[in-house]
């Protein structure tokens, strides 16, 4: 089971993550309670080993401008978080990508379909901590390496898994003391409980 942690703002968090096992850490470059700079994730990357991947997250900009932060910051990966359109995808061309929306009767669950290396799958309000209805899954089955977000604790991932069956799983909030604040035992705690599960 891949499991990323996002949302991590200190040095002490990514040690956690990395410590934790974890195969996945985002930084948030645009609004949110989460939000670094782009010279503290540069910053906090020098700290993610070769064999963990660091993913810039970014929401409501420019394609253009996603592709330019996540190049300062010196990340693996972009992650377009919302309704960005496949012609966003195919301008940020070379970059390795993740497409991460939440589940509508219009939404393309096939991972790659816009040119993404992964796909996540969030509730509808992206970072708020809230569950989605899992069960709608039943009849839209994503394909390919596709990250389930939404609502994740360490107490409720492993039925998460158990119910949707994802590739990965994704939490941010659902690991903290208060909002944006995070609390490393509950990462570890995360982290374990998704391997228990997958």
């Amino acid at each position: 089971m891949f499991v990323k942690l996002c949302g991590l703002r200190t040095e002490e968090d990514v040690a956690t993550a990395v410590d934790a096992g974890a195969d996945a850490v985002g930084f948030v470059l645009t609004t949110s309670p989460r939000r670094i700079s782009v010279d503290t994730a540069r910053r906090l990357r020098a700290g993610v080993p070769s064999h963990m991947l660091s993913v810039a997250v970014v929401h409501g900009i420019s394609p253009a401008e996603a592709g330019e932060l996540a190049r300062n910051s010196g990340v693996d990966a972009l992650q377009l978080h919302g309704s960005y359109p496949r012609a966003a995808f195919e301008q940020l061309a070379g970059l390795r990508l993740l497409r991460a929306t939440s589940l509508t009767a219009d939404t393309d669950v096939r991972t790659g379909a816009y040119g993404e290396e992964w796909l996540l799958l969030d509730s509808p309000v992206a970072g708020s901590g809230e569950p989605w209805d899992l069960t709608a899954l039943n009849t839209t089955r994503p394909t390919g390496r596709w990250l389930l977000a939404g609502g994740l604790t360490p107490a409720n991932v492993a039925a998460a898994i158990t119910t949707a069956h994802p590739w990965g799983v994704d939490v941010s909030s659902g690991v903290e003391s208060s909002r944006g604040v995070k609390d490393h035992d509950l990462m570890r705690e995360f982290v374990y409980a998704a391997r228990q599960s997958g």
